[in-house]
């Protein structure tokens, strides 16, 4: 008598093999569907990126690189990652790639490890001016393996680059590191260039936060004046989450080596597949239309909040984020993201320059437009974004306030749906 087939376990849908975790994802949907994401280091994914996340690639391991890899059956992976290295050399005019990185903090600790030694000296910006964790923050191991040299912004809240030259002919740098993560404006990396050569150090730029608006011509590129180039893969230039390394063929050589084996195993191929599918869509017209408008949107939403009354950090933005000052409203960062949240508004506390809290508290918010562009609202619903913000920092105690200037948050997200 004949049996039945079988029913693989592995091929039921979620909600039957995880009903929890399916759960979690249809609230996580919702979350994001009703709620104003003004994160600056987030973005929403295309439909394309994340098919192609959920793929078979996910199933493949391939350590080494096209062409040598440790692994049989590489030969698709091969194509996937020499296409993604291609694009992204073509987006931004660099002459090598290394696309595997897991992350923008792998990627920096894969040319720290590649150039420097324990001891050596690392200059970058100040975490508490802008600069990011692995950028020598002591509690990060970039500040606990190299003496860090810190430059940092003036009172003018603009970046002194006639400090950084003296701090550089001073401390004697192995790497410059230019680009940050709560830094609103354009960064001169042709001074900074010049300096490096001068002391005699490598300049790189972890172009994270910026990589979206360079590859749209929106922000200065780094990469003429940078034998390296560091940045994540999602935030402006709105790929999968990851990180790559863009520089000389004659660095990029040996930091391949660094990021496997020395750091990393296996590549995320589905990752890279992801990371592909973003380059192509960061170099079509409509992602340069994008890119303009997130920009356009940051200056007006800055503009609109200095006319609500907040102080923006520096006096505006030339990039796609903001620093706000909340002192003038009388709240920390900690209560104004906190109470925004209960309004479907998503912010994050932060650090302003010579700020007179702790971190964990802050006078700041960081504010950016990348998400919030990308469902398609423009300068208008900037306006009204900052109306909103004001709203509930000058009523957030009175709950009956929150509840209604939430449910216009509400509102307005439907009315530019992530799913279109």
């Amino acid at each position: 008598m004949a049996t039945a087939p079988m029913t693989h376990p592995h091929r039921k849908p979620l909600n039957q093999v995880d009903p929890t975790i399916a759960e979690l994802i249809s609230e996580e949907e919702h979350r994001q569907e009703d709620n104003l994401e003004l994160i600056a280091s987030e973005n929403i994914a295309s439909l394309a990126v994340r098919q192609t996340m959920a793929s078979v690639f996910t199933d493949k391991y391939a350590e080494g690189y096209p062409g040598k890899r440790y692994y049989g059956g590489c030969d698709v992976v091969d194509k996937v990652e020499q296409l993604a290295i291609d694009r992204v050399c073509e987006l931004y005019g660099a002459e090598a790639a290394n696309v595997q990185p897991h992350s923008g903090a792998s990627a920096n600790m894969a040319v720290y490890f590649t150039f420097m030694k324990p001891g050596d000296t690392l200059m970058a910006m100040n975490l508490a001016h802008g600069g990011h964790l692995t950028h020598g923050s002591p509690v990060n191991f970039s500040g606990q393996l190299y003496n860090v040299a810190a430059y940092g912004v003036d009172d003018s809240e603009f970046i002194n680059y006639d400090e950084m030259h003296r701090i550089a002919m001073e401390t004697k740098p192995k790497i410059i590191v230019s680009g940050a993560t709560a830094y609103s404006r354009e960064f001169d990396f042709p001074r900074i260039k010049s300096i490096a050569d001068e002391v005699g150090a490598m300049h790189m730029c972890d172009m994270s936060h910026y990589s979206g608006l360079i590859a749209a011509g929106e922000y200065p590129n780094p990469v003429p004046y940078c034998e390296v180039v560091t940045s994540t893969t999602h935030k402006s230039i709105r790929g999968p989450r990851g990180g790559m390394i863009l520089g000389t063929a004659d660095a990029i050589k040996k930091i391949n080596k660094t990021v496997f084996p020395g750091l990393q195993g296996g590549p995320l191929c589905h990752v890279i597949a992801g990371k592909a599918v973003a380059f192509l869509e960061a170099s079509q017209p409509e992602f340069k239309t994008y890119a303009h408008q997130v920009k356009l949107n940051a200056h007006t939403l800055a503009e609109a909040l200095i006319a609500e009354g907040f102080r923006i950090v520096s006096g505006g933005t030339d990039s796609h984020m903001m620093l706000v000052d909340l002192r003038p409203f009388g709240v920390t960062g900690k209560i104004a993201q906190e109470v925004l949240e209960h309004a479907n508004i998503t912010t994050n506390k932060n650090s302003i320059p010579n700020d007179p809290e702790s971190p964990f508290v802050t006078s700041g918010i960081r504010l950016g437009t990348p998400a919030v562009t990308t469902r398609g609202m423009k300068e208008a619903e900037m306006k009204q974004i900052a109306s909103f913000i004001a709203q509930v920092l000058k009523n957030y105690e009175n709950e009956s306030e929150i509840a209604r200037i939430k449910a216009e948050v509400t509102e307005l997200c439907h009315r530019y749906s992530i799913h279109g």
